[in-house]
């Protein structure tokens, strides 16, 4: 492993999942050559909905959004985010994040636990 690497985030591949439900995505724990971390884009177009939340059985994580605003929903709260706003959320914790008339835009960093992670998806978690 090298002692430092350089990553741009949004030269990396969108990923399809995300892209198939509206939501630049850009991952990066494969390519940073981390032994812990993980940081990624998401992009949340204008009035963005989700349907759905998730959550994880042992990764904390941390959001900060870069640009535009919206709100979390974290279990059964909503909170209003704008730029430059950092949410920490505990790994059973459901979230899931909407976005407002400019859309979202949020950098997410977690960790290596387990390998291959471990987020599970809450169906119909957002549904108003």
């Amino acid at each position: 492993m090298s002692r430092h690497t350089i990553v741009n985030l949004k030269q990396i591949e969108t990923s399809e999942a995300a892209k198939a439900a509206g939501i630049d995505a850009h991952m990066s724990r494969s390519r940073l050559d981390s032994e812990h971390l993980g940081v990624s884009y998401f992009r949340y177009p204008a009035d963005f909905r989700p349907g759905m939340g998730h959550h994880h059985r042992e990764q904390e994580e941390a959001y900060v959004v870069i640009g535009g605003s919206g709100q979390v929903r974290l279990d059964d709260e909503v909170f209003d985010l704008a730029q430059w706003d950092v949410v920490r959320v505990a790994p059973d914790v459901v979230r899931g994040f909407r976005a407002g008339p400019e859309g979202l835009e949020i950098i997410a960093v977690g960790a290596d636990r387990p390998e291959g992670g471990d987020g599970v998806v809450v169906k119909d978690f957002w549904t108003d």
